[in-house]
């Protein structure tokens, strides 16, 4: 006679063995993930008609966490100015509708920037960690994609700290190609993608790159006390994993490292409503009885990406913006928006609420730029940044944001500079950058809400040169990338 053997029938990646059902990794069918979107695949309409002086751009699609802030993304990344703008997403679907302008106040009549919007927004995809397709603007200028890692740092602000991290990549070979960096409430966070300065392509050699991380590790810790270890920090990304946004990402750090809570010090409440006079900054956030929304109302100085940075930090803090509306009545913006948690049906939490409202306001102001605005554009050089940062601190200024690129063979940047005493800026500092490092520079002072598009043309210009924008690199691309483009879904 036989031993019992038990019986194995495979179904659909599980056993069934003698009634005991040993599970194996769910199979998840992509093509059932997309049928909504299949049904009713996203559709745009670019509209010059029915508005005097501006474009309307209006989609209409499945609605998902994180696509709002895909959609403005993708539209500042292009330069363009949102004036308006009325968001609709109940039901999971959404009706969003935005009015746009270029940098000088035009409508968009270049068929190909039009055919570009058209796709990026049909195919921008909600995805939570920021990450960036290989068709938007920061693929299309050298800098992160041809880099293969990025540093992320996060530390206490000082003078000089930027030069010394950037020193410590000169001595160790590397060059900067790309690089942001933001200060706020004594708090900075940058991102910088290096090269090895002896030859181009990936770099590979793990012992140099972890002493990099080391080294810069070692600056940002100088001078920081024990209690300030969980608010500092030295990240390697790979490229492997994919580049993420790279202002989206600042935000996040920035979040991480608890920026918004120096907002308590000049932060008054009145009830249910909390208030932040700061350059016309108002922030209220109250219930909407009857619906289980929070109405979040902000009023501010009309600058561009606000609408960007507001949408950014709804989405990390995990609120689905259900209806909005955005009006630009220069030199104020007023913005509403109804929400909800995600992970919470609790509006009555008042720590929730102080704590949405700093956070708000910390993205607000953390964009703001205070000081004196030196734009260079010069022949890129290795440790040119490094140069630049070490004249302006050896003569005791502080750099309070940095946007550095690299466009073919040239080297564009914007420095944010102010005395670290609060004294005003020596212009002469210009010409110390000049005999430094030679090419063009433009010197504009800056207030923190002013366009930077307008600051670099002010009267206390001493050079006209273009300003990086990475909006602006894109369209002397259109032309080569728009042969590449797929069919336009309708």
């Amino acid at each position: 006679m036989h031993a019992y053997q038990p019986t194995k029938l495979k179904l659909n990646h599980c056993f069934v063995e003698d009634m005991e059902i040993v599970y194996q990794q769910p199979h998840i069918d992509r093509e059932i993930e997309s049928l909504k979107e299949r049904i009713h695949p996203p559709r745009v309409c670019i509209d010059n008609d029915s508005c005097r002086n501006c474009t309307v751009v209006k989609i209409d699609r499945a609605n998902k966490h994180g696509i709002l802030l895909e959609m403005v993304q993708a539209l500042t990344d292009l330069d363009l100015i949102i004036s308006k703008s009325y968001i609709s997403s109940d039901g999971g679907w959404l009706m969003d509708v935005f009015h746009v302008k270029d940098q000088i106040g035009n409508k968009l009549t270049d068929k190909s920037l039009v055919n570009h919007i058209e796709q990026i927004l049909c195919e921008c995809t909600a995805k939570s960690n920021g990450e960036t397709s290989s068709e938007t603007v920061q693929h299309c200028c050298k800098g992160p994609q041809e880099a293969n890692v990025a540093i992320e740092v996060i530390g206490t602000d000082r003078p000089g700290l930027f030069s010394e991290i950037s020193v410590v990549l000169m001595d160790l070979g590397f060059n900067i190609i790309s690089a942001k960096a933001w200060t706020h409430n004594d708090k900075v966070v940058c991102i910088i993608y290096p090269e090895d300065a002896s030859r181009p392509g990936p770099i590979n050699e793990r012992e140099r790159l972890a002493q990099v991380v080391d080294q810069i590790r070692n600056v940002i810790e100088a001078n920081e006390g024990k209690g300030d270890k969980d608010m500092r920090s030295v990240v390697l990304k790979s490229s492997t994993t994919g580049h993420s946004h790279t202002e989206r990402r600042l935000h996040q750090m920035m979040y991480a490292a608890s920026d918004y809570e120096s907002c308590h010090a000049c932060h008054g409440d009145n009830d249910s409503e909390h208030k932040r006079q700061y350059d016309g900054t108002h922030v209220s956030v109250d219930r909407y009885q009857g619906r289980d929304y929070w109405v979040v109302n902000v009023r501010s100085r009309d600058r561009p990406k606000l609408l960007f940075d507001i949408v950014c930090m709804l989405t990390d803090m995990q609120y689905e913006v259900f209806h909005a509306a955005v009006t630009s009545n220069s030199p104020m913006a007023e913005q509403e928006y109804f929400i909800r948690n995600q992970g919470s049906s609790n509006l009555d939490n008042e720590t929730e609420k102080q704590r949405l409202t700093l956070c708000l306001i910390a993205a607000i102001e953390c964009r703001a730029s205070h000081g004196l605005k030196v734009d260079i554009r010069t022949q890129n050089k290795m440790g040119l940044l490094s140069k630049v940062t070490q004249v302006i601190h050896e003569n005791g200024l502080s750099i309070t944001r940095i946007e550095f690129g690299v466009e073919g063979e040239a080297a564009i940047g914007s420095l944010y500079v102010t005395g670290c005493s609060g004294q005003d800026v020596n212009e002469n500092i210009v010409e110390l950058i000049k005999r430094e490092i030679g090419g063009s520079i433009v010197l504009a002072q800056s207030s923190p809400y002013r366009d930077s598009q307008s600051s670099s043309s002010s009267n206390n210009s001493r050079d006209v040169i273009p300003t990086f924008s990475f909006g602006g690199m894109i369209r002397s691309h259109l032309e080569r990338l728009i042969n590449n483009f797929r069919p336009i879904r309708s």
